[in-house]
């Protein structure tokens, strides 16, 4: 269940006073009301949020509640008193501190958000919910960062790093991405009073290959070739991720030419067998240190 801005739905910001909330309310009311629009559903939901927005926004108490707890809303007061006894617990036994993801109980006439914040009458949490009475929170999550070359990214592999003094072994597909981030349920900090273990997110990080560009799926790659071989024809050898290929350059191949092998590029993630395409430039190297000869008959080239 998500976090609800009930700012947004009111179109009004953090600074609002009750009187502008009102006014906002009233405006938003006789816009969406359900007589107004009979059978259009969509203006019934937002209707429902606008009823909800202001049942929040509209008590001074709901409100500061609302604007203290934020984005940690699922504990709310319960977050504040087992705090202390969290920290307490952790660092004797883990090293950490933190709550996320406790159960609350579920309502009717307004949002899960609502519910788990506000209580059935918005006047409080429900002494009921499972969060509450229990007592049980779900562990705090852990986050990691994992480094791989883009050799290592290419291919699917099994990785074992340590968490909390725990090996964790995962196999990370191959195709995945500079920046993505992967869920391991379960595997973060241990819950509380019996709740669950928190997860483990890890983020890949892949730096800067030498000698490929990744664009999504595809690969791009230069390749120098000598005067001679632009000018004549000629072969030429490529490296790809899984091995080098010949290339034909074809006879007065310009500078900059770029070529495509098909499938030759980056895996697809979690689509086996399917890759990208690697694009080849080339790059026209002039000769150097050129004898009286040779310059000759460049000249006599240049003159023909």
């Amino acid at each position: 269940m998500a976090y609800i801005d009930y700012y947004k739905i009111l179109g009004v910001d953090k600074s609002a006073t009750q009187d502008d909330i009102k006014k906002a309310y009233r405006k938003m009311a006789r816009k969406l009301h359900p007589d107004l629009n009979p059978g259009d559903k969509e203006a019934e939901r937002k209707f429902k949020e606008l009823n909800e927005a202001n049942e929040v926004l509209s008590n001074t108490e709901n409100r500061a509640k609302y604007d203290k707890y934020g984005e940690n809303w699922k504990h709310g007061e319960e977050y504040e008193k087992a705090q202390q006894q969290q920290r307490q617990y952790q660092q004797q036994n883990y090293g950490g501190g933190g709550f996320s993801g406790a159960d609350f109980g579920e309502g009717e006439d307004f949002s899960d958000f609502f519910q788990s914040m506000f209580g059935s009458a918005g006047g409080g949490f429900g002494k009921n919910s499972r969060g509450s009475s229990s007592g049980k929170f779900k562990g705090q999550d852990v986050h990691a960062e994992l480094n791989l070359n883009l050799k290592d990214a290419a291919q699917t592999h099994p990785q074992t790093f340590e968490i909390n003094g725990k090996k964790v072994r995962i196999t990370i597909p191959a195709g995945v991405y500079d920046g993505q981030q992967i869920k391991l349920k379960g595997h973060g900090n241990p819950g509380f009073n019996g709740g669950p273990n928190g997860d483990l997110y890890i983020t890949f990080n892949i730096p800067v290959d030498p000698d490929f560009e990744r664009v999504g799926d595809d690969l791009k790659t230069k390749v120098s070739i000598d005067l001679y071989t632009a000018v004549l024809g000629g072969d030429v050898k490529v490296n790809t991720l899984d091995g080098s290929v010949s290339l034909k350059v074809k006879p007065e191949t310009q500078s900059g030419t770029t070529v495509r092998l098909k499938g030759k590029g980056f895996p697809v993630y979690k689509k086996e067998g399917q890759s990208g395409d690697l694009f080849v430039t080339y790059e026209v190297k002039l000769p150097t240190d050129l004898t009286d000869k040779q310059k000759e008959l460049f000249e006599q080239l240049k003159n023909s």
